[in-house]
């Protein structure tokens, strides 16, 4: 049945773990991972606890196709209350660490309480012990993977950590795994640093093995493996560009927010872009993009191994990065360069290996680095704040310095680390805070891609493009075309995205599978590997159920409709060139609709028909 059907509760502040039976009814009503998980968490913990206290639980958890021979079956995910937003958190992760658990026979992990000391979890099958983390409490990621590594003599072993951004309460940490694959966005680092969590080391030798129908599932996952190949997009562009290779798509239609999306193009995009990693610098012949990877069971492999030139000034006297590591991908470039102005690739690469190497969410602190850049533009921060450093817009050493600052906990770099809407608030502008309930936006505009602002104003876990990804259709024209600057139609289309985005959280895919799949191809590979019967049907009523489940946690949270909102810049302000010029995101056309096609009240809530026909008590 795919299940391991187990879960081990670690109870840190008694140093206690302790295995449980799964509720499989919920797996039936949530399928696994994002959605089993949340319903979990919803029934365990107090919507308005605070994210940092030891009464907050943060999820580790697979679904029934992590781990097993389906195409891109190697995800996991983060669930908890996130600390950016206050609202319900669901991180997720490629790499290999989500196979190994599920392959150590693991469906989830629930962390609860507060251990007095630094600690790491050690996973070897059945085997599950709290062990000091004394001596790397204070280390990198990197460092930490290296000690652990060392120590348990396994180089099969899978680590997921956290680094000293998360100690020192970065709002927006992650959990790294695999050096360079991360669980990056809303703070779950943060969360599982106040734990007084360090890392989770698991090692699985048992397999995935349970599936339902053998023989039907394989049929499944190679006619799906066959789509993939045959799509343009994840048989061709992901493969060879990774996701840079929309920096000039979007950008050529007038929606790469620029300079804190104040502007929505930007002039040095190509110099930043996928093409660009290819080619080789002038500086040492060679290209930045070394190697394309793949994390478990993927046939895209749309990750990137990227080298920096050793002589760049980010790195000339720091050999400790002149190796390869994980490169740019679309979201992590934009924040680090359009949005700060910033053309320079090796820069922005060495900024990208920090944010790895410590472990902090790219997009959050590229993002904020571009509000203090406009808040230093207008006089609001000064080199006061800065300790004598300027901040200014375009400028590569301004950007590396933020980095190494942040890390460091100190002076500005405490600032940096509170994210874009805390830190416009301290200092008098609030208005230049580009967030949805305090989540820094991705590398969309919503004034040239109309559907994406809606999906904005109405996430769970607040501004972020992998809720309901409408760049597909308005874009891409998967699964078909829509005008990007048009609003009719666009709440059903967000809606349905949304509903379909949950689904595929749930089952343990990649969701980049559904530029070629839609439901139809995914259910026929569940309904292979899981008991019951699962239709496409099932999986858009089954992503629609966790959607309102988390939208129910965060109105008990304290949230309102007032926070599905954009920022006034983008309602206000139009766009001053390209195909958007003298547009701004028309929310207030688009939200009604949206509200209604949920079966939700003119403020944003449920109504009791909605709750009952899915099932929401």
């Amino acid at each position: 049945m795919s299940w391991s059907g187990k879960l081990l509760r670690v109870n840190l502040t008694n140093g206690t773990c302790t295995s449980e039976a799964l509720n499989m009814e919920w797996a039936q009503e949530y399928l696994g991972q994002r959605g089993l998980a949340s319903k979990y968490l919803v029934e365990e913990i107090d919507p308005q606890v605070d994210p940092l206290s030891p009464e907050n639980k943060m999820i580790m958890t697979t679904g029934p196709l992590t781990g097993t021979m389906a195409a891109t079956g190697g995800r996991y995910s983060v669930v908890t209350k996130g600390p950016l937003t206050n609202c319900i958190a669901c991180s997720n992760s490629g790499g290999f660490i989500g196979a190994e658990m599920h392959n150590a026979g693991w469906d989830m992990i629930i962390f609860e309480g507060r251990s007095a000391n630094p600690v790491y979890l050690y996973l070897l099958n059945d085997k599950a012990e709290l062990r000091s983390a004394d001596e790397i409490w204070g280390k990198s990621v990197w460092e930490t993977d290296e000690w652990l590594h060392a120590k348990h003599q396994d180089p099969m072993l899978r680590i997921a950590a956290v680094g000293r951004s998360a100690e020192e309460g970065c709002l927006y940490a992650a959990i790294v795994n695999d050096l360079h694959r991360a669980a990056g966005r809303s703070g779950v680092g943060t969360v599982m640093a106040s734990k007084n969590l360090k890392a989770v080391a698991i090692r699985g030798t048992l397999g995935v093995g349970n599936i339902k129908d053998p023989a039907k599932f394989m049929q499944a996952v190679s006619a799906g493996k066959q789509v993939l190949a045959d799509n343009a997009v994840t048989g061709q562009g992901l493969p060879t560009y990774g996701t840079q290779v929309l920096m000039n798509v979007i950008n050529e239609i007038g929606a790469l927010p620029t300079r804190n999306m104040k502007e929505v193009q930007f002039e040095g995009a190509q110099n930043v872009s996928g093409e660009a990693m290819h080619e080789n610098r002038p500086t040492d012949g060679k290209p930045n993009l070394t190697t394309n990877a793949g994390c478990f069971g993927c046939t895209i492999a749309c990750g990137r191994i990227s080298t920096i030139d050793k002589g760049h000034f980010s790195v000339e006297n720091k050999p400790q990065y002149w190796g390869n590591s994980g490169g740019l991908e679309y979201e992590a470039a934009w924040a680090l360069g359009p949005d700060t102005g910033v053309d320079d690739l090796d820069a922005l690469t060495y900024v990208n290996f920090i944010c790895n190497e410590d472990g902090f969410d790219p997009i959050s602190f590229g993002s904020t680095v571009a509000a203090a850049m406009e808040l230093y533009k207008i006089g609001a921060i000064s080199t006061a704040e800065t300790g004598g450093h300027e901040l200014k817009f375009g400028s590569a050493e301004s950007l590396v310095w933020a980095v190494e600052v942040l890390v460091s906990g100190e002076g500005f770099g405490k600032d940096l680390g509170l994210g874009s809407k805390r830190l416009c608030e301290k200092y008098g502008h609030p208005e230049l805070s580009m967030t949805v309930k305090g989540q820094e936006f991705p590398a969309y505009d919503p004034r040239g891609i109309q559907g994406m602002g809606l999906a904005y104003a109405t996430s769970n876990r607040g501004a972020c493009h992998l809720r309901g990804y409408t760049v597909a259709s308005e874009v891409l024209g998967i699964p078909e075309k829509t005008d990007p600057l048009a609003t009719e139609g666009k709440a059903g289309l967000v809606k349905a995205f949304q509903d379909a985005t949950a689904a595929v959280d749930s089952s343990g895919l990649c969701l980049f599978t559904t530029f070629a799949w839609s439901l139809e191809d995914i259910a026929p590979q569940v309904d292979g590997a899981c008991e019951g019967e699962w239709t496409a049907e099932r999986m858009a009523e089954l992503g629609e159920r966790v959607w309102n489940m988390e939208r129910e946690f965060n109105l008990k949270a304290g949230l309102t409709a007032a926070d599905d909102t954009l920022p006034k810049r983008l309602l206000k302000e139009a766009a001053n060139v390209g195909p958007a010029q003298g547009r701004v995101n028309d929310l207030d056309q688009m939200l009604p609709e949206y509200y209604e096609l949920r079966g939700w009240s003119t403020d944003g809530v449920p109504t009791d028909e909605t709750r009952k026909r899915l099932g929401l008590g």
